[in-house]
């Protein structure tokens, strides 16, 4: 028998699409939450096998699930949600990954087409109202313009300084069909990132590191962005310089290795900011010299020569002047320089003996320090508990305030991409979804939440998320009853007027969770600390801790608003200083949201 047999090309629609160029790239897990748009591509989720649909509990908490995700894999967290408030949700999570360079994309459902425009029910400007805060958006109005709409979405998220991108999609778009065709490749005109450092200049870098005699390496999230932790390491034992880090850039080099500095900036150590301020060199790698990390800007880094090493041209000389710019991916740069820097082609590499050493006098003066009685639960103390519980093993993810610099001093990040906050914005709320989205990307991981009792309200429904999937996330609450950087600035420059930081009507949160069927447990004084511990890192289910800690505690260093890094404070002014501090406080306007 004979035939003629015609190649059929299954039409798919809008939904279907969406799902295959998910697959596409690889993606597995998506954080959503549904409604009357998006309904379509959530009836199309029902039947799908190879990407899991995790349902949130509010588009925020998706928003910061799907960062906790990106933060922790270096690959783009998706978001799927629906038109008007459920779009309008997101734009603090994105905002927070703007800030940040995380990898994400959002994807939003928008009213049909025929009805943009018409103040249609559940309607919003998604894209207008993102366009200051993403990398770049994109409405999408034909489904014949979709596979190409997020192919470019993943590749301008992922490429270059990484990014949110958000895909604007109507209704009748998910419904309507076409014969799909997934693109190979991307070409744009008008985005072409420079990956590879210009020679010269990376030359000129290694001439800078052979003449110095006071070098330090300033590495922030780019080096984690890049994956350039080996190129990092590589450099730092050939050249015997050292390390210092933004709270963004923590992990990429070993806290323990004998050449790191510890965190520098606001409430970084006394001798990585000292080395900062005396330094003759400064390599920054993938950092952006943000007010957090320079001060006082006429004071910053007074007697140095600076080498600034980024993908993004326009953070340098943004915010500090450079005297060797360079401009390209991280990690190809580094191992440039690195090969440079093997060859000796401009000179010989300097030991650093007398630096080191006075780099050890200022660690003798001023350590970390606190002092833990018997009674009184101190915070840094819980910190380093989890800390040695854990073998410095765990991923780690806190909200923003005084227990977040306390995680970034006292627990030490050994591993890549194990430290995940919320470092520009500074989004409260932030830790315990990321801890989800960072959970379902390492399943076998141990990740923990470190949170304020103030930040941890603002996405405390997630606790439905992580018991509805038996996420084994621990949340370690460190209370202290206020919102607590807010409550020092108020001692430190206001006088101790204490004005609406006061949270000592938060819930009771053993009940909370208990409420949302998990384990709450709470440690009251130090005896506690570790059997709580103990207890929560021993079973593979969710576990909310309430760590009731001194409510007075405050975070030193501390450089003040206005200083430079050779005028930071050790401990709390004696009475008669916080009147003269008052009058002085001024310079601290506009800078209360540290």
């Amino acid at each position: 028998m004979t035939g003629t047999f015609r190649e059929v090309t299954m039409k798919l629609s809008g939904a279907q699409i969406v799902i295959e160029c998910l697959r596409q790239e690889g993606v597995r897990v998506v954080f959503g939450y549904p409604g009357g748009v998006n309904l379509p591509i959530f009836d199309a989720f029902y039947d799908e096998k190879e990407i899991e649909l995790i349902l949130c509990r509010h588009e925020q908490g998706g928003g910061h699930m799907a960062e906790g995700y990106a933060r922790a894999t270096g690959k783009p967290g998706v978001l799927l949600v629906t038109s008007g408030p459920g779009a309008t949700n997101t734009v603090t999570a994105i905002a927070d990954a703007f800030m940040d360079s995380t990898p994400m994309i959002i994807l939003t459902g928008q009213v049909p087409t025929h009805l943009i425009g018409n103040d249609a029910f559940q309607e919003a400007d998604v894209v207008g109202i993102t366009r200051p805060c993403t990398k770049y958006n994109i409405l999408v109005k034909n489904v014949e313009d979709l596979a190409q709409a997020m192919k470019e979405a993943f590749y301008i998220a992922s490429s270059g300084r990484p990014g949110p991108v958000l895909v604007d999609l109507p209704k009748d778009v998910f419904q309507a069909k076409t014969e799909f065709k997934y693109p190979e490749e991307i070409s744009l005109r008008s985005y072409a990132p420079i990956l590879k450092g210009n020679k010269w200049q990376i030359r000129q870098a290694a001439q800078e590191i052979a003449k110095a005699r006071r070098p330090v390496l300033y590495s922030g999230g780019g080096v984690l962005h890049s994956s350039a932790w080996q190129e990092l390491y590589e450099l730092a034992e050939l050249t015997h310089i050292p390390v210092t880090s933004t709270v963004m850039g923590l992990g990429a080099f070993p806290a323990r290795h004998p050449l790191f500095l510890g965190m520098l900036g606001m409430h970084g150590t006394y001798w990585a900011n000292m080395a900062m301020h005396e330094a003759d060199l400064i390599v920054a790698i993938g950092a952006r010299f943000d007010d957090r990390v320079t001060g006082k800007t006429s004071a910053f880094a007074p007697y140095a020569r600076i080498v600034h090493i980024d993908i993004d041209p326009t953070s340098i000389h943004k915010n500090i002047k450079v005297h060797v710019p360079i401009v390209g991916d991280v990690k190809r740069v580094l191992k440039e320089l690195n090969n440079v820097l093997r060859t000796g082609g401009n000179g010989s590499v300097n030991p650093y003996g007398e630096w080191m050493a006075q780099i050890e006098q200022w660690k003798k003066e001023h350590p970390l320090t606190y002092t833990q009685g018997d009674s009184i639960i101190k915070p840094q103390y819980v910190i380093e508990r989890i800390y040695e519980k854990t073998r410095g093993q765990a991923i780690v993810t806190t909200d923003v305030g005084q227990h977040q610099m306390w995680a970034a001093q006292f627990y030490k990040f050994d591993r890549p991409r194990t430290f995940i906050n919320s470092g520009g914005l500074g989004t409260m709320g932030y830790g315990f979804p990321a801890a989800i989205g960072a959970q379902f990307a390492y399943p076998n991981e141990q990740v923990i939440c470190i949170a304020g009792d103030g930040g941890v309200i603002m996405n405390i429904q997630e606790l439905a998320t992580v018991a509805q999937y038996n996420l084994p996330v621990k949340l370690a609450i460190i209370n202290n009853k206020y919102l607590g950087m807010v409550r020092q600035w108020q001692q430190l420059f206001y006088n101790g007027r204490y004005s609406s930081s006061y949270m000592g009507t938060c819930p009771d949160f053993v009940k909370l969770a208990e409420a949302f069927g998990v384990m709450g447990l709470r440690a009251t004084k130090v005896s506690e600390v570790d059997d709580v511990l103990d207890a929560a890192f021993g079973i593979a289910k969710p576990v909310v801790m309430d760590f009731q800690v001194d409510e007075m505690e405050n975070c030193y260093p501390m450089i003040p608003a206005g200083a430079g890094h050779n005028e930071m404070v050790f401990k709390d002014p004696e009475p008669t200083d916080i009147k003269q501090q008052e009058e002085e406080g001024d310079r601290a306007e506009g800078v209360l949201t540290a």
